[in-house]
C-alpha cells in the first residue's frame, strides 16, 4: 500500500456538489468524467497527494444510487493506491477480507480498481486502485 489515493463522496447532483466543494476547498476540480460502464459521473479535486472524488449515479440501481437512497450524501469509500492490485487483492482475501469482484476492472482516471465489502472491512467500503503501466 502506497498512500490514500482518494476519498469518494456520494452526491445527488454533480453541479451542486462542485459548488459546495469549490467553496469548501477553495479550488476547482481538475477532472470530470462519465464512466458509462459504471453509470457514474466522477469529479476529482486534488489536495496535495490525495484526491476527493464526487460520485453522482446516473442510475438509481447501482451501488452509489442505493447508498444515496439509504444514507444520503456523504463519504462513500476510501481508496488506497497500490503497486500490484492483484497481489494486494490476494493478500487481503487471505486475511478474510472479501472483494466485491474477483478481478480488478477499469475505473476513473484510467486506473484498475477493486472494492472490498464493508461487512469485512469494519463498515467502510475500501477501494484498491493501481495506475496502469
Amino acid at each position: 500500500m502506497k498512500q490514500i489515493d482518494h476519498i469518494g463522496i456520494a452526491v445527488n447532483n454533480t453541479e451542486e456538489g462542485i459548488q459546495l466543494f469549490n467553496a469548501i476547498l477553495g479550488v476547482e476540480p481538475f477532472h470530470k468524467e462519465e464512466i458509462v460502464s459504471q453509470k457514474l459521473i466522477a469529479t476529482f479535486y486534488e489536495i496535495g497527494p490525495t484526491k476527493i472524488e464526487l460520485l453522482e449515479p446516473t442510475s438509481p440501481d447501482i451501488a452509489v444510487g442505493k447508498f444515496l437512497a439509504s444514507k444520503g450524501p456523504g463519504v462513500h469509500h476510501v481508496a488506497v493506491l497500490v503497486e500490484d492490485i492483484v497481489a494486494e487483492m490476494e493478500r487481503m482475501k487471505s486475511e478474510g477480507i472479501k472483494p466485491l469482484t474477483e478481478k480488478p476492472y477499469l475505473g476513473a482516471l484510467g486506473k484498475l480498481v477493486c472494492f472490498f465489502h464493508p461487512k469485512t472491512t469494519g463498515g467502510t467500503l475500501i477501494e484498491l486502485c493501481q495506475k496502469q503501466k
